[in-house]
């Protein structure tokens, strides 16, 4: 298929700026994965499409504050870095702006010197390896002095760091939020549970290639970006469990998806895993472990609408896009959300 193909009409104005509040009322579209039948209803009510015997897998993920304003320390000239993965030994591959003038040993400094960066390397696509030094926790400094990364279209300030993140997000690595999950409060999880919906987690941190666009016209030519993923125990017991007793497996997040689709699988069972996966998923792709996708609504012409594609149809989620645009749902990573089953 052609990258076009995936391109659709969004007027400006249905780019969410800024969350929903409570989290739950957001607006939720049930499509039919069979008949592509479409349902207009609100989030909190995502219970009524769950059957007992279910399972919800959802990626707990913490959005690292990965943005960091500083200084060089010689020239005190303004810096600009964006933490994208560690590397070990206190390395981070980042971008880095103005990254023409970031040279190999240059020295930055963050925070009124609580933090510094020394470049050490020019890598990919013109990335930097820097090492950092500084005292104490490093994750705990970036909760001072880091800024959320959030995505070049959201242009409103967030004065709550915490909307940008999962109510149960707790392993921190992602360079952005797996957003199906914002939707979701303590209480609509528990109200899940009670309905006898069981709910698994698995760990992918979402790189910011998630966003990057797809530059050639055939999609089967387009490289992806690779991210770290963990399946536990616990949870690949969770879904074989479900399966075995006819229960769905359904997927919050397209993050949750490559991570289930990513595993080893033989005849349906899976186990636990860890690893580095670049895996595409685009229509013709035939999945082997989810039965249903809860997933916000992405941008035209992404790998995430031909995810959702290879999973819903192609014809019903251009159906379901248009149905979106024309009922003024709000759209990308504060937006509302669709749910396949």
């Amino acid at each position: 298929m052609n990258t076009k193909d995936f391109d659709y009409f969004l007027p400006q104005e249905l780019i969410a700026q800024e969350p929903i509040e409570p989290r739950d009322h957001s607006r939720l579209l049930h499509m039919d994965r069979q008949s592509g039948a479409l349902t207009d209803t609100v989030f909190h009510q995502v219970t009524d499409f769950l059957r007992p015997g279910d399972c919800l897998i959802l990626n707990d993920s913490r959005v690292l504050p990965a943005r960091l304003y500083g200084q060089r320390k010689d020239t005190g000239g303004a810096v600009e870095l964006l933490l994208l993965s560690p590397q070990g030994n206190d390395c981070w591959e980042v971008l880095a702006g103005p990254g023409k003038k970031a040279k190999p040993g240059m020295v930055l400094t963050f925070g009124e010197g609580r933090l510094e960066a020394e470049v050490l390397d020019v890598i990919n696509d013109g990335n930097r390896l820097v090492r950092f030094s500084y005292e104490g926790n490093f994750y705990t400094l970036l909760e001072g002095i880091g800024q959320m990364p959030l995505p070049h279209y959201i242009t409103h300030e967030l004065k709550d760091k915490e909307r940008y993140q999962t109510v149960y997000s707790r392993e921190s690595g992602s360079a952005a939020a797996p957003t199906a999950g914002l939707h979701f409060t303590s209480e609509l999880l528990e109200s899940i549970r009670r309905k006898g919906v069981d709910i698994g987690f698995v760990t992918l941190h979402v790189g910011l290639g998630t966003f990057r666009p797809v530059k050639v016209d055939d999609i089967t030519q387009h490289k992806m970006h690779s991210e770290h993923y963990e399946l536990s125990r616990e949870t690949a017991d969770l879904i074989n469990r479900t399966r075995q007793r006819g229960g769905r497996v359904i997927a919050v997040g397209t993050t949750s998806c490559r991570t289930l689709e990513s595993v080893g699988v033989t005849e349906g069972i899976v186990g636990p895993a860890e690893g580095w996966t670049d895996i595409f998923i685009y229509p013709g792709y035939r999945f082997q472990v989810i039965d249903g996708l809860l997933t916000n609504f992405h941008l035209p012409e992404s790998t995430l609408i031909m995810l959702v594609s290879a999973f819903a149809g192609y014809d019903h989620t251009m159906a379901a896009y248009r149905h979106a645009v024309e009922q003024r749902y709000r759209f990308f990573s504060f937006g509302d959300s669709m749910l396949i089953l």
